[in-house]
């Protein structure tokens, strides 16, 4: 989050991508967290967060939804590189959310499989509108919630670990004009903050 302050202000430090890190990291990875962001090309962890080479493994969907392969990549950050952290991150203005909400709202049907996208985000859309909620950044939070509670239900290990206080789990909404994320659901001890809950 300090990362993302440096951003937002204008003032990135660029750590860790030099040469030298280069070449510290040619025979193997460490990173501190994983990232399960938006493909949107408007959201590149590395650089809204003031990371570098190493720092950070990142996976990308449309709408950050989950997949055996997103979630085999999550347990192999946590498991194998030893990230401490699970970042979901969401966006305003995402496009995955609107089609949702436009399929839901007005039976627009995706084609192809940008239908299996949708589909997968449309509970998110559902479980917005039966608690009342009907802002787009209500809807986004939603669906960060869901994909923070549906990786932890999905992945034993993970849950594991978050119960044995190894690893944290947490969902950030991002705003695309400002620049700055912000906590929506934590789940586990956050490294360097106290125990979080929903």
């Amino acid at each position: 989050m300090s990362g993302n302050k440096r951003f937002v202000a204008g003032t990135p430090e660029h750590p860790n991508q030099d040469a030298a890190r280069r070449a510290e990291l040619a025979p193997g990875q460490n990173p501190f967290a994983v990232v399960l962001g938006c493909s949107d090309s408007r959201l590149a962890a590395e650089i809204i967060f003031d990371q570098g080479l190493g720092d950070l493994f990142v996976v990308r969907t449309a709408g950050h939804v989950l997949g055996a392969e997103v979630l085999g990549s999550v347990e192999y950050a946590t498991s194998v590189l030893g990230a401490r952290l699970v970042v979901v991150l969401g966006h305003d203005s995402c496009g995955a959310v609107a089609a949702a909400r436009a399929a839901v709202e007005e039976g627009f049907a995706a084609g192809g499989f940008v239908r299996d996208v949708v589909e997968r985000v449309t509970p998110s859309v559902l479980a917005a509108r039966t608690a009342g909620l009907t802002s787009d950044s209500d809807i986004v939070d939603e669906h960060i919630r869901h994909t923070v509670d549906l990786l932890l239900d999905r992945s034993r290990l993970l849950s594991g670990q978050v119960e044995a206080g190894e690893v944290a789990v947490v969902g950030l909404g991002y705003q695309l004009a400002g620049g700055d994320a912000r906590l929506v659901t934590s789940r586990g001890d956050v490294p360097g903050g106290d125990r979080a809950g929903s």
